[in-house]
């Protein structure tokens, strides 16, 4: 028979459980990837980011491991497949380009996050997930460019150059403080990147 104490002592853990969702530490760790790093993704710290103890953690990963994983899944779909559709219905590949190079460019806590992947490619958890969607992304641009009227080689020469000019451009602006650009020249620079890469109608 479960006595008063033990009654208040699982009380806080089942209210905590009922207030935040995998979802919750999952948002969590991924801002918390984007503001420090992925080595700073921990238990402890998320808890007392979120106001709760390690418990609530426990009721729905086993390991922080878990939740890594489970983070960059929700990232992948967020910004990777969801970006994806959202250009989808762009009948003309051109515009469909256009649009893709400014929607991603305005993400800036996308940005900090995959910087900060980067920095983490040679993690356990974080390699097959960058493997992943730097292929998905690649083979994404290459197709579009083709139906843009490039020929195969050229298009998947063409989405490497545009996916290695995204890669560079994070590593300056997030990483080297001397190369940051303002809003405004960063907005100059995205048309021009349009316009360089993406072949005239």
């Amino acid at each position: 028979m479960t006595n008063a104490l033990e009654t208040a002592s699982v009380a806080p853990e089942r209210a905590e459980k009922q207030r935040l969702t995998a979802q919750d530490w999952e948002l969590a760790a991924l801002e918390l990837m984007a503001e420090e790093g992925v080595a700073a993704v921990a238990v402890e710290s998320l808890a007392r980011r979120l106001g709760v103890t390690k418990g609530s953690f426990y009721w729905h990963f086993s390991q922080r491991d878990a939740l890594i994983e489970a983070a960059l899944k929700r990232w992948e779909e967020t910004d990777t497949h969801n970006v994806i559709s959202r250009v989808e219905s762009i009948e003309n590949p051109g515009k469909r380009l256009r649009e893709l190079f400014r929607l991603t460019s305005r993400e800036m806590r996308s940005h900090k996050i995959y910087a900060a992947l980067l920095r983490a490619s040679d993690h356990p958890v974080v390699a097959p997930v960058m493997d992943r969607v730097s292929e998905e992304r690649m083979v994404y641009l290459a197709r579009v460019f083709q139906q843009a009227g490039m020929d195969e080689e050229a298009s998947m020469h063409r989405a490497r150059l545009a996916y290695s000019a995204y890669i560079g451009l994070l590593q300056l602006t997030l990483q080297f403080r001397s190369t940051r650009l303002t809003q405004e020249v960063f907005d100059a620079y995205v048309g021009h990147m349009i316009e360089t890469l993406i072949p005239a109608e």
